[in-house]
């Protein structure tokens, strides 16, 4: 006698001890488990179970009915048509499956309506949607199967920009967890603002030197030729206006959050910037972190001479440090992640496995692998697939209350 196919779902109020009893009610009939879908929302259980029943249908029903009973849980039970004809499948699953990644502040239904509709006009099927958090920005995650990823990304570029979502497109699969090194901009990524733009305002030359910047950030102008004529600008700054200036700076909303996961995650987390040492050195002790490289500031005599010490880390100098950092650490360049928001970011960027465009310009987000343009420096996470919940239990762990 060929078994016959049953779907048993269960939903109510979760708690400990809902799966286990219904499995062992299941265990006193001759049935096999086919298939099994678990998932819990706001303490909310929803169970399907998928069986090869040998036996009495009705037998089975009666256990079911009796443990959902005393569990205080409804449930549904059906029997599945062998005869039954599938919808035909128009998607191709032969390609990779893709991760979605989607936040919004707030995330609205006809946003998701909106990114869910170009997933399947492009012939994309979501296999299954998760909720990664809830602050500082809401973020989902949802599994693709069978879009092409080159056209799925290009829908969904134009998707953010008319729904105002953070939209990321990355595969599925070992890869994407086995991100190792993480490497950070400073001026207006690892903290707010640009440091020689605060410089600049105790030399009385803010105005030229955020003219200058502006061309470099943009593209418009080499930075090193840019660094050296803004560096110029700020000969005679003692080294008191140095100190004032690093203490003044603050850390982008996020910033701890993301280097303390990560490191208790095991990346190794860095800065290169081309700003100056005297200023990030500060962040490396503040936050833990494994590296550095910034522009080294001549001084003589207790004041900047407006030169510049040593090779300048560049556009070209900053590809050249996540390299160099990546070689140290024994991680292969497609396991890096590198993230920035200007021009001189670009070939960085594109050095990494995974680039990240942080509130940038568009020069770079032109050239980065996922554009992130809320103002939290921790929604990166989620963009590595790390949920709050992830979070939260790892800081739960280090203070020894878990």
């Amino acid at each position: 006698m060929d078994p016959i196919s049953v779907l048993v779902t269960v939903f109510g109020r979760d708690r400990p001890g809902v799966t286990a009893s219904l499995f062992a009610s299941l265990a006193a009939h001759d049935v096999d488990v086919a298939d099994v879908e678990q998932v819990v929302i706001r303490e909310r259980l929803i169970l399907g179970v998928v069986l090869d029943l040998r036996g009495d249908p009705a037998s089975l029903r009666r256990s079911i009915d009796a443990t959902c009973g005393a569990l205080g849980m409804e449930h549904e039970m059906v029997m599945i048509d062998p005869h039954h004809e599938p919808l035909p499948v128009t998607v191709a699953v032969a390609g990779p499956k893709l991760h979605v990644i989607v936040l919004g502040s707030p995330l609205r239904p006809g946003a998701i309506a909106d990114v869910a509709q170009r997933v399947a006009d492009v012939g994309g099927n979501i296999e299954s949607v998760t909720q990664l958090s809830t602050y500082p920005v809401a973020s989902l995650d949802m599994i693709v199967a069978g879009a092409d990823e080159s056209r799925l990304r290009g829908v969904l570029v134009r998707a953010a920009a008319d729904t105002g979502l953070d939209i990321a497109v990355e595969r599925a699969g070992l890869a994407r967890r086995a991100k190792r090194l993480v490497v950070l901009d400073v001026d207006s990524t690892l903290v707010q603002g640009e440091g020689i733009d605060e410089l600049a305002k105790l030399a009385g030359v803010a105005e030229q030197v955020a003219a200058i910047t502006s061309s470099a950030m943009g593209g418009e102008l080499d930075f090193t030729e840019s660094l050296t004529a803004r560096v110029a600008l700020l000969a005679g700054l003692s080294v008191a206006d140095l100190e004032q200036v690093r203490d003044s700076l603050r850390l982008t909303p996020g910033a701890r959050t993301l280097v303390r996961t990560l490191k208790r995650l095991g990346y190794a987390v860095g800065v290169v910037s081309g700003g100056f040492t005297v200023l990030t050195d500060r962040f490396v002790t503040e936050l833990g972190l494994d590296f550095a490289a910034a522009n080294e500031l001549e001084i003589l005599d207790g004041r900047l001479t407006g030169r510049v010490v040593g090779e300048v880390v560049d556009r070209a100098g900053k590809a050249t440090a996540l390299r160099r950092f990546a070689a140290q650490f024994g991680v292969p360049l497609a396991q890096t992640v590198a993230i920035g928001d200007g021009a001189n970011d670009i070939d960085m960027l594109r050095a990494a496995g995974l680039g990240i465009a942080f509130n940038a310009k568009a020069a770079l987000r032109e050239n980065a692998t996922v554009a992130v343009n809320h103002p939290f420096l921790d929604a990166i996470l989620y963009i590595l697939g790390i949920s709050r919940s992830e979070i939260e239990a790892a800081d739960l762990e280090s203070s020894g209350l878990s």
